[in-house]
């Protein structure tokens, strides 16, 4: 790799300097200088190839050495390829939040939405690792925006407060519970935050609602001294963590499980967000039923829930799944647990209602 960028450097500063490694003594057969150098030749795919192999940092001091290689270092798709490998798990949030219109705001100084993707990587490089926190009804869940898991949950109602509390001092008490969990101080780490999927459709007061809601998370962060916040909607951010900007997110809550179309990060509420009243309550409620009716003793619904979480899954083909051994075991507090067709058949009430004996309509 060090070959190679001595290698490019050298070709380029060759034609920086104009001179010739094999001096000609015929002025006249002499031949300028061509832009890269001896790379010249090559065709502009493998040239690009051979940028994307030494890396970002030395892509940007090719940059520098003449205008030609600026021009071709400054391509956006080189730069998406760069964010993409050397920053997997956040890099689709910070190119699509900037470019977005969503920076946040100790970037926002610094930055367009219509800047190169270059100078979003610089900024991925110099930003912290910031707090994510992903609230919803029944649990939130918290941690590090570089890490691969959330740091934590708890149940949301008990961290809550009073529903008569204004909703400022709720939040204050909810995000102050959060910091002190993740042992770090709001003022060191910016927070990213994510909206729940409230109010869905375009009214006017829907909109003033998500609006004060969105006012009343920043109002709380900035008042405990956070250095900068980004609140977005959880389908939006969900779109994120999975490398998407556009795309249909199903949000399954704790409540309700909710379809949310999103174009360019932003969602399309005229085109309307669809709620099915089946949500992870539900589900839990379901293969707690189906346990009791196949004699599997539990003493707590937590047991239930941990039971879902690490061996329910959504059978691709239904019907086929009922014909195979789909027997799976997992160690909890109260003992060994062994499941076999309620893995499948718990998720499968998202799209078939009528196995959980309710009248919902299904996801299709």
């Amino acid at each position: 790799m060090a070959t190679l960028l001595r290698k490019l450097c050298e070709s380029a500063s060759l034609k920086r300097s104009g001179s010739n490694p094999n001096p000609n003594p015929n002025p006249s057969s002499e031949r300028a200088p061509s832009p890269l150098g001896a790379f010249d030749t090559l065709p502009a795919d493998i040239l690009m190839q051979i940028v994307r192999l030494v890396g970002p940092k030395h892509a940007a001091r090719l940059s520098l050495l003449s205008k030609s290689w600026r021009s071709l270092v400054s391509d956006n798709d080189l730069w998406v390829h760069f964010l993409h490998t050397h920053h997997p798990l956040s890099a689709l949030f910070a190119e699509t939040a900037l470019s977005s219109g969503y920076p946040l705001p100790t970037l926002s100084a610094q930055s367009s939405p219509r800047g190169s993707l270059q100078h979003v990587y610089a900024l991925r490089e110099r930003l912290p690792s910031s707090v994510v926190i992903d609230g919803g009804s029944g649990y939130c869940k918290f941690g590090w925006s570089k890490g691969s898991s959330p740091s934590g949950r708890f149940a949301t109602f008990l961290e809550f407060g009073n529903v008569e509390t204004p909703m400022y001092t709720r939040l204050r008490h909810f995000f102050g519970t959060i910091y002190n969990r993740m042992q770090v101080k709001p003022s060191s780490q910016p927070a990213v935050v994510s909206i729940p999927i409230c109010h869905y459709d375009d009214t006017e007061s829907a909109k003033a609602s998500r609006q004060q809601l969105k006012e009343a998370i920043y109002a709380a962060l900035f008042d405990m001294n956070v250095p900068a916040v980004c609140a977005l909607n959880q389908g939006t951010l969900a779109l994120y963590a999975s490398k998407q900007t556009s795309g249909i997110a199903v949000n399954i809550g704790f409540q309700v499980t909710s379809i949310v179309p999103i174009l360019n990060g932003k969602v399309m509420r005229k085109v309307g967000v669809e709620v099915v009243g089946l949500g992870a309550l539900k589900l839990t409620g379901f293969l707690r039923k189906q346990m009791q009716e196949n004699n599997i003793s539990f003493e707590s619904l937590y047991t239930v829930r941990t039971l879902k979480e690490k061996l329910c899954y959504v059978a691709a083909d239904y019907e086929a799944e009922l014909l195979k051994d789909t027997e799976a075991s997992f160690e909890a507090v109260e003992g060994l647990f062994t499941l076999s067709k309620e893995r499948f058949q718990t998720g499968e009430i998202l799209f078939q209602p009528r196995l959980a004996g309710v009248d919902y309509d299904a996801i299709q």
